[in-house]
C-alpha cells in the first residue's frame, strides 16, 4: 500500500496515492525554507500578519471544499468537518489580528544604568509533524502564529491526509507566503530525523502518541533543538452531583463520541458519584443503543461515521476486548464492522479494574469509560491516578465544590462545569506524559521565539 494516500474509511477504497519525497527533495525543501526565512523575517510584522489574514479569508471562501476533503480522508462527518474548517479559520484570523501585539517589544526595569528591552524574534525553520484527527486545526495552531512571528514551516502531515495537506500549502502560497515559506513534505521517519538534525532547522512541533513524542523529543534533545509535544490524554470528567443527570450524561456522551472519539482532550474517563452513577450510566446506554453506521458525507440521525482507518477501528476493538477479558463490561456498542470499512459502534464501558493494564491506556475512539466513586477525595485521587495530564473537568451544582476539586487536577487545562473550553484565544497543552509547551492563545506564539534581551547602556 502506498504510504501517502487518500483512502475512504467508510469503504476502504483507495482514491489517490502520492509519491514519497526523495532525499534530494527534502534537501531542496530545507534549503528553500532557510532561504525564504531570511527574506520573510525582514518583512514587518504587519506585512506578515496581512498575508496570514488572507490565509484565513481563503479558508473561509473554500470552506465546503476543504470540509469534504477531510471527510473523505479520515471519516468525520461533513458537519464536524465544517466545524473544523471554521475553527482553523478562527485560529488563523486570531493570530493575524492579535499576533503583532502579542510579540511587541517591552521594557523591563533594570538596576544596570540603561534601557532593557525584551524582544520576541523568529528563530528560523521549524518542522511540524501533525496527526490525522484534525487535519486543518492542528496545522493552523502551529503554522499561523509562527508565520506571523517570522519563522518558516516544513509540514509533515499524517499519511492519510495527503490531499488536505497539499491544499493547505496551495492556500498559504496563494495568500502570499513566499514559495518555500510553508511547504508540505511527504517525508519518511528517517527524513524527519534528518531534518531535525539539520543545522538550518531550529525547532520541532509534534502532536501525536506518547511513543512518537518520545522519539521526536529524543532526536530534538540530541541536536539541542526546542520542541513542543502534545501527546494526548485520558482526561477525567468528574461529575459530583447534578439536578439534571440525563443532561450531563448527554453532554458527556456528545463530547466523547465527537470526531469518532478521536480527540486528544476528550473526556475519556467519566468519574461519577455513587448516588447518581446508575442514572448516569442508564442515560449513556440509551444514547448508545440503536446506532447504525452511516455515510460521513450525508450522515443521518442515529448514524455514526467511520473512524479514520480500519487499523484504528481494529485497535479500539482489541482494547475493548482486552478490557473485558480483564473484568470490564460492555453495556452498549462494542461492535466492529466487517469487511474493509472502519466503523466501530460507540460504546459504554464500565467496571475497568484499576489494577488492569487497560486502566492506564488511552482509548482513541468512541468509548465512554465510566467509574463509580463515593467521595470528592476518591474522585480526585482517581482523576489524578494517570500518567497523562492534558485536561480535565469537574461538574457540580455547587461551583465552589467543583472548583475545590478542579483546582487540584494535575492537568494543563482544568475546567468547571464544562468539559473543554476551546477557542483560538485559549492556550492548549498538558503536563506529565501529555507533553510540554502550549499552542494557541497569547502564549502559543512565544514557543518558537527568541525572547532576546536588547540593552542600550546610558
Amino acid at each position: 500500500m502506498a504510504k501517502y494516500r487518500v483512502q475512504n474509511p467508510a469503504t476502504g477504497e483507495i482514491l489517490a496515492t502520492f509519491e514519497s519525497a526523495t532525499d534530494a527533495q527534502i534537501e531542496q525543501a530545507v534549503a528553500a525554507a532557510d532561504s525564504v526565512y531570511r527574506e520573510w523575517r525582514e518583512k514587518s510584522v504587519q506585512e506578515r500578519a496581512t498575508v496570514v489574514k488572507r490565509v484565513a479569508e481563503i479558508f473561509a471562501e473554500r470552506r465546503e471544499e476543504l470540509a469534504r476533503l477531510i471527510a473523505v480522508e479520515m471519516g468525520k462527518s461533513i458537519a464536524e468537518s465544517l466545524d473544523e474548517v471554521d475553527f482553523a479559520t478562527d485560529i488563523i484570523e486570531y493570530y493575524a489580528v492579535h499576533g503583532p501585539s502579542l510579540i511587541t517589544s517591552y521594557e523591563i526595569p533594570s538596576t544596570v544604568p540603561g534601557k532593557a528591552m525584551i524582544e520576541q524574534l523568529p528563530v528560523g525553520v521549524l518542522v511540524g509533524v501533525m496527526p490525522w484527527n484534525f487535519p486543518y486545526y492542528q496545522v493552523a495552531r502551529f503554522a499561523a502564529p509562527n508565520l506571523v512571528l517570522g519563522n518558516t514551516i516544513l509540514l509533515k502531515h499524517a499519511d492519510i491526509c495527503a490531499s488536505s495537506s497539499l491544499a493547505m500549502q496551495q492556500i498559504f502560497e496563494e495568500a502570499g507566503v513566499p514559495v518555500g515559506g510553508y511547504q508540505n513534505v511527504f517525508a519518511s521517519h528517517d527524513q524527519i530525523a534528518s531534518m531535525i538534525a539539520d543545522d538550518r532547522v531550529q525547532g520541532i512541533s509534534l502532536t501525536g502518541s506518547e511513543r512518537a513524542g518520545a522519539i521526536i523529543g529524543a532526536q530534538a534533545g540530541q541536536h539541542l533543538k526546542k520542541c513542543v509535544l502534545e501527546l494526548g490524554g485520558i482526561d477525567p470528567m468528574v461529575v459530583l452531583d447534578s439536578d439534571d443527570v440525563a443532561a450531563v450524561a448527554a453532554e458527556a456522551w456528545n463530547f466523547r463520541v465527537y470526531n469518532g472519539g478521536q480527540v486528544c482532550n476528550s473526556n475519556k474517563r467519566l468519574i461519577v458519584m455513587d448516588d447518581i452513577y446508575d442514572e448516569f450510566v442508564e442515560a449513556l446506554v440509551g444514547l448508545a443503543t440503536g446506532l447504525v453506521p452511516g455515510d460521513q458525507l450525508a450522515l443521518g440521525d442515529g448514524e455514526y461515521a467511520p473512524m479514520s482507518s480500519r487499523t484504528a477501528a481494529e485497535t479500539i476493538d482489541a482494547q475493548v476486548q482486552k478490557a473485558v477479558a480483564e473484568g470490564a463490561r460492555v453495556l452498549a456498542g462494542g461492535v466492529l464492522s466487517e469487511g474493509p470499512s472502519a466503523y466501530y459502534a460507540p460504546t459504554v464501558l464500565v467496571d475497568v479494574p484499576r489494577d488492569s493494564s487497560s486502566y492506564g491506556e488511552e482509548i482513541f475512539g468512541p468509548v465512554a469509560t465510566v467509574y463509580r466513586v463515593s467521595s470528592d477525595e476518591e474522585a480526585l485521587e482517581l482523576a489524578n491516578d494517570c500518567a497523562l495530564g492534558l485536561g480535565g473537568s469537574v461538574f457540580s451544582t455547587d461551583e465552589a465544590r467543583a472548583a475545590r476539586v478542579a483546582s487540584r487536577l494535575e492537568v494543563g487545562m482544568a475546567h468547571v462545569n464544562t468539559i473543554a473550553a476551546e477557542a483560538a484565544e485559549l492556550p492548549f497543552g498538558g503536563v506529565k506524559r501529555s507533553g510540554f509547551g502550549r499552542e494557541m492563545g497569547p502564549i502559543g506564539i512565544g514557543e518558537f521565539s527568541n525572547k532576546r534581551l536588547y540593552f542600550v547602556a546610558k
